[in-house]
């Protein structure tokens, strides 16, 4: 099966590198914008591209007419999304429609990556048939972005998930664990949230949710997380614990007292029965999740 990913620079681009290059059943282009950052260029072939410009998208989907397509590229930085609106439409909108239409006209099975940010967050754990409802413009441009899918593609897979955490060799952003973890090394006193609730999402349990949905050419919207419901507090307090690392350095704070450019949903977190059911979806708990990151750490510095 020839597979081709979008953000493939990015931590989900990269562990889908991982899933799939040198396996013999898959034919595997990567692309992202400008070089390659992934440190093995072996088992897959790259090609740079940007998905916001309709013409490269074309040519780059005519050239290997793919089976599959996942787009793991996005615009994800909450509060950037809120300040360069522009700039977030191209990505999270304007690119998915350039790739529905692509994909469209070699009849190429669509994987689009959404996100618990499309709800409100006044109640979770939530299943697929809820009902969005954005709080911030990142959150309104993904459910834009669903739309594109959902109205014009022929064939696609929505996976929303929460709150990714991992760990690759060349990070160009952070998330919630190792900032936590990096944080409370350096003996810095953090103020963390108590009243947002998510079920956070190992990054290589999302780039299986990819492949399984990629494999299956699954048809509709799946809930692809952990299944661990935590508050963002309680997720800090267990970073600390599995690394022996100081509590006494954590805030409980509420979402009112951090200061953000964007308003995040409160609750969200999802409930995994179809994706379990339908793709054979099976995460790991939190803290295996810890623990896979610890040694992926420990490889980096050997």
């Amino acid at each position: 099966m020839k597979i081709l990913i979008t953000g493939s620079n990015g931590l989900l681009g990269q562990k889908l590198i991982d899933l799939y290059k040198n396996n013999s059943e898959y034919e595997l282009i990567a692309t992202a914008r400008g070089e390659n950052r992934y440190s093995d260029k072996n088992g897959y072939t790259y090609e740079s591209l940007d998905i916001t410009n309709a013409e490269e998208v074309a040519q780059i989907i005519a050239k290997h007419q793919p089976e599959v397509v996942i787009n793991t590229a996005a615009m994800t930085n909450v509060d950037i999304c809120e300040s360069e609106k522009e700039a977030c439409d191209q990505l999270n909108i304007d690119a998915v429609k350039y790739l529905v239409n692509a994909c469209n006209i070699y009849n190429v099975h669509f994987v689009q990556v959404s996100t618990d940010f499309i709800f409100d967050g006044t109640h979770g754990p939530l299943l697929e048939t809820e009902k969005p409802n954005p709080v911030s413009y990142y959150g309104l441009s993904k459910l834009r972005g669903e739309e594109e899918v959902i109205n014009n593609a022929k064939s696609w897979s929505i996976l929303r998930t929460v709150l990714v955490y991992g760990i690759v060799s060349d990070m160009s952003r952070s998330n919630i664990v190792l900032w936590a973890k990096g944080a409370l090394e350096s003996g810095k006193s953090i103020n963390v949230v108590s009243d947002q609730f998510r079920t956070p999402t190992l990054a290589e349990d999302l780039a299986m949710g990819c492949k399984l949905a990629a494999d299956k050419k699954a048809q509709g919207v799946f809930n692809i997380s952990g299944s661990d419901f935590m508050s963002i507090y309680d997720l800090v307090y267990k970073v600390a614990d599995f690394w022996k690392l100081d509590k006494n350095l954590l805030n409980m704070s509420t979402s009112e007292g951090i200061k953000q450019p964007a308003k995040r949903p409160p609750i969200t977190g999802f409930i995994l029965d179809k994706a379990r059911k339908e793709l054979g979806y099976n995460p790991h708990t939190f803290e295996q999740g810890l623990a896979i990151l610890n040694e992926q750490l420990k490889q980096q510095t050997n």
